[in-house]
């Protein structure tokens, strides 16, 4: 409904209860509803999926539009993302927010901080999902409260072209509210556990799930060693779980995201079953590190039978059995098809560098029998982006045959090398990266993970510098405030963005002239009123 038509309707309701609700003002009532048009998480869950969903076919129609987001671990961040986003671009369109099991184990367990291996509590999962839609939530009432206030101003001022002008950015207004891609991990436990943990999220608001095929309770960083994957049975009666939770609660437009860690994964803890030669189980079985033995074996011995060969997989003291080596980027290729062949919508590779044409060499064959295989792709921060395409640079132009004598390339990171040629070349392909690794890759949307853990430390060791040394209050006010100001960061008005305003305006609504409002003249915000 647009505005109009939503005091239209507060204001028949009222009418049947007049005796009683005389001082209850239909434009009140319509503005309440409009600053709260998601009323549950599953409303969010279905709206940020037709939108994902939309986004997708419009990839598949040109991968120029591809889609990108931010980590999060706190609502405030997410918040403040989306509105610079407004702020700077005009639109959240294709912009999107990503939960990091990461950033939840590191930043909001209640043991403290914690690596990424699943240790944390779950349920800290979809509390933080909820949290963050809060905020978003929140960033629409206020915008829409200020644009509701310049309506009035515009109305006291008698002019009706502005009236007009704000009453159809209301009915056109575009919300905070985007998808967020959601980290499960591994599941957590078993797929009974996955299907419990997805509809928590989901019923917080997650319209896309993220999962993993790592063994659970080894779970490890994908950045990290000791990953240990498991078979793809497994991996697939957890993608059937969360397809169920998505179809139980309504949200038949929701998307997986199945990950697929084998690439630096050379272990796993167990072996598959196999119900006949070549099925699924045969295949991830032919990836041991097997050796052909005579007679029984040892005691103890587990063996296999390939190809009428009795063989002994290698397993280690951690009773874990060891894959091939280099047979990782094929692991990859048969987890994307078997997880897009059985309910999948996206795909995850973790890789161990930021690297074009190695994601494209894997993605090719994967649409070979997928045709329109789309990724998610971690832009890592693990990574060291300037020495990684510095690198790719360096080797390129060897092979090219260019003189490389001016450089060492283990040594690529040193500052020494930032005004070189190389080192600018390497930052362009850096900055066209993503739109790079879109055309040529397949990835539908790319991801920072960890963004706002590092810019927090990087912002606060600055302040840390500057104000407990020499600089003291000049530190925060010339390196904080004062920018706060001049590239107008909505949070310089923090009382604002907490929620002041708004609560003046729910006061008027419900005391009249009687309310007690903060916003008077002796409100310091006011001091901020040019700004």
């Amino acid at each position: 409904m647009t505005y109009q038509q939503t005091i239209i309707d507060a204001g028949r309701t009222i009418g049947e209860n007049q005796q009683t609700w005389s001082a209850i003002e239909p434009e009140s009532v319509a503005r309440m509803r409009l600053q709260n048009r998601f009323r549950t998480g599953l409303d969010i869950a279905k709206y940020t999926a037709k939108t994902m969903r939309e986004d997708m076919a419009a990839y598949d129609a040109d991968p120029a539009n591809y889609t990108q987001s931010l980590g999060c671990w706190h609502g405030f961040i997410g918040q403040q993302k989306m509105i610079s986003i407004k702020k700077h671009f005009g639109s959240t369109k294709r912009r999107y927010l990503y939960l990091s099991g990461w950033m939840v184990a590191a930043l909001r367990s209640e043991f403290g901080p914690l690596p990424d291996q699943s240790m944390h509590e779950k349920t800290s999962v979809p509390a933080l999902i909820e949290e963050l839609y809060t905020f978003l939530k929140q960033a629409d009432a206020r915008e829409l409260g200020m644009m509701f206030r310049d309506l009035d101003k515009a109305r006291e001022a008698g002019d009706e072209v502005e009236a007009r002008r704000l009453e159809n950015a209301i009915d056109n207004y575009e919300t905070h509210v985007v998808p967020i891609i959601a980290d499960i991990d591994a599941g957590f436990g078993n797929a009974e556990a996955t299907y419990l943990l997805a509809k928590k999220m989901i019923e917080a608001g997650a319209c896309a799930l993220q999962i993993e095929n790592q063994v659970s309770d080894e779970k490890q960083c994908g950045h990290q060693d000791g990953k240990v994957t498991v078979p793809h049975e497994d991996f697939l009666a957890k993608i059937r779980a969360i397809r169920y939770a998505f179809m139980e609660l309504g949200v038949e437009d929701g998307i997986i995201v199945a990950r697929t860690d084998s690439l630096g994964a050379g272990l796993t803890k167990q072996i598959a079953y196999v119900r006949e030669a070549g099925d699924l189980g045969d295949q991830y079985n032919a990836f041991l590190d097997c050796e052909e033995i005579e007679g029984a074996g040892n005691p103890g011995d587990v063996l296999i039978n390939r190809e009428g060969k009795l063989m002994r997989p290698r397993r280690l003291p951690s009773n874990l059995y060891q894959f091939r080596p280099g047979t990782g980027a094929d692991r990859v290729v048969l987890d994307c098809i078997t997880s897009l062949q059985n309910g999948a919508d996206l795909l995850w590779i973790e890789t161990e560098k930021p690297h074009v044409e190695q994601i494209a060499g894997m993605v090719d064959r994967i649409r070979e029998v997928v045709p329109n295989a789309k990724l998610v792709y971690n832009n890592s921060p693990s990574f060291n982006w300037t020495l990684n395409f510095r690198q790719q640079v360096f080797d390129a132009w060897q092979e090219a045959g260019r003189d490389v004598s001016a450089y060492d390339r283990a040594k690529l990171m040193s500052v020494d090398y930032d005004g070189t040629d190389l080192a600018a070349e390497a930052d362009e392909k850096i900055r066209t990266f993503q739109r790079d690794g879109a055309a040529r890759a397949g990835i539908f949307h790319h991801l920072i993970t960890l963004p706002t853990y590092h810019t927090a430390a990087l912002s606060t060791d600055n302040l840390a510098r500057e104000y407990f040394g020499d600089q003291g209050m000049l530190g925060y006010v010339a390196n904080v405030q004062r920018k706060e100001i001049r590239e107008s960061i909505a949070c310089v008005k923090h009382q604002n963005m907490a929620g002041s305003d708004m609560g003046d305006d729910h006061k008027e609504y419900f005391a009249g002239e009687a309310a007690l409002k903060a916003g008077g003249t002796a409100n310091t915000m006011n001091q901020f009123a040019a700004a």
